[in-house]
């Protein structure tokens, strides 16, 4: 299941990048319903040219449909993350999440060892994320991934964070890595563990699918390191590491007792 964004605003190619993203998410005009979106897109293209958006890119965008299905899953994001942690937790089976992470982490031995060698991130907080996002694989979403973000840069709610998402997934269809028929989670979401186009494009290991076990697993260590995670820091030394990945209180505790609990630490 999806849930809310996972970082803070990425621009596609540093600071210019950035201004150029965020100065036109102000100026284009947002809306609150599908009325509006078809001119939106529009506008919003020549913002995606500007960014180095091409033609599968462009072509993805003008046929993006208003994700009806995303807009009611973000205005209960809120409720999903209330509570408290242990509420949370047995909300989201964090006792299986426990019990099947152990036994992944024993059947990919191999794999988890490598990535802490390379990455300096334990298995346990890969595992909790990677179980806490799609079930391990399970349930990586139906939604079309382009529709939805662009949906989300259009919203009015949140349009700055999303409008970098949005030209960075219309980047990776022009790359191959999606493509305008890709499906994922409710806000854009992509893979095993859940990516936000942006951290794809950005942190996004080897082939950058993250419908891959290995690649969505090394990547995901890949933005936890780059976001601080130090080796021999402990969860709670690493709190901060686990904010950059989802900015909910109690989504980042949870994932460090599960981590700690599937580590035996």
């Amino acid at each position: 299941m999806a849930f809310v964004a996972k970082e803070q605003l990425i621009a596609a190619a540093g600071s210019l990048a950035f201004c150029l993203l965020t100065c036109v998410a102000e100026a284009a005009s947002c809306g609150k319903s599908a009325a509006g979106f078809q001119q939106w897109k529009v506008e919003f293209a020549e913002t995606a040219k500007a960014a180095g958006v091409r033609g599968k890119g462009l072509a993805a965008l003008l046929g993006a449909k208003y994700a009806v299905g995303t807009i009611r899953a973000d205005r209960s994001v809120n409720k999903a993350f209330s509570g408290s942690v242990d509420d949370f937790m047995r909300r989201r089976g964090g006792s299986a999440i426990i019990s099947k992470g152990r036994s992944l982490k024993t059947a990919n031995a191999a794999l988890f060892g490598n990535i802490e060698r390379k990455y300096d991130v334990p298995a346990g907080v890969l595992l909790a994320i990677w179980g806490m996002e799609t079930g391990f694989g399970a349930s990586m979403g139906n939604q079309n991934t382009v529709s939805a973000i662009v949906t989300l840069a259009y919203d009015c709610r949140r349009p700055q964070f999303f409008a970098p998402h949005a030209i960075a997934a219309l980047k990776l269809v022009d790359s191959g890595v999606l493509s305008a028929r890709s499906v994922g989670a409710m806000h854009g979401e992509i893979g095993q563990t859940g990516f936000l186009p942006g951290n794809v494009l950005k942190y996004g290991v080897g082939s950058r699918n993250m419908r891959d076990t290995s690649t969505a697993l090394m990547s995901t260590a890949n933005f936890l390191k780059a976001h601080g995670w130090r080796a021999g820091g402990g969860y709670q030394g690493n709190m901060g590491a686990i904010a950059g990945w989802n900015s909910a209180s109690v989504y980042q505790q949870a994932i460090a007792r599960i981590g700690e609990a599937i580590d035996g630490r």
